[in-house]
């Protein structure tokens, strides 16, 4: 086996790794430590860790290498179909429409998602993440972006709460103002 190819393995397991460990903590901190458990756990699968390694580059996600070299990339189609924390996971036939349209997000998983941003521009960015790194790529995909309008809002109302406040009080937040989060109905 070429080095390349080790040091591909070994790095990116240690990417996804160190990522996964990142979203762990951030989900404790929001109050849904099990979902940070569970967080990705396809990625360590077959059909998304073969090519993790294959298109690994270290500064950003080897899907996007694989949507280059291939035209689509089969490990994010994979992963977006088993992980609930991404909102492309949530659309469905609209039985009025006809069309496959976005379905609004259990609070939970949008949290989930919130961490999961949060943790990627920190292990992307490393010593360059600030904290309004995750709302302006947010930002900069909105136009292009198929989601639910209050999963969105939701969304983006943390990611500005996160630059403007930081992680303390955003966290604090979350834990007491979502009532799926605190156990309420």
């Amino acid at each position: 086996m070429p080095m390349k190819s080790i040091a591909n393995i070994i790095n990116h397991f240690l990417t996804i790794t160190g990522h996964r460990h990142k979203v762990i903590a951030h989900c404790a901190q929001a109050g849904i430590l099990m979902r940070g458990l569970l967080h990705d756990l396809s990625k360590y699968g077959f059909t998304e860790f073969i090519i993790g390694i294959k298109y690994y580059q270290g500064g950003r996600s080897p899907n996007e290498k694989e949507r280059e070299a291939r035209g689509y990339s089969k490990a994010w189609m994979h992963h977006k179909g088993r992980n609930k924390h991404h909102f492309e996971y949530w659309t469905d036939y609209n039985p009025e429409t006809k069309k496959i349209e976005p379905v609004k997000m259990p609070e939970k998983y949008v949290i989930e998602m919130f961490c999961d941003r949060v943790a990627a521009s920190k292990t992307y960015a490393k010593e360059s993440y600030n904290p309004s790194l995750p709302i302006r790529y947010f930002e900069s995909a909105k136009h292009r972006r198929v989601i639910h309008a209050e999963t969105s809002a939701m969304l983006e109302q943390l990611l500005i709460m996160l630059s403007e406040k930081g992680e303390k009080k955003t966290f604090e937040y979350i834990r007491n103002n979502y009532t799926r989060i605190k156990g309420k109905k």
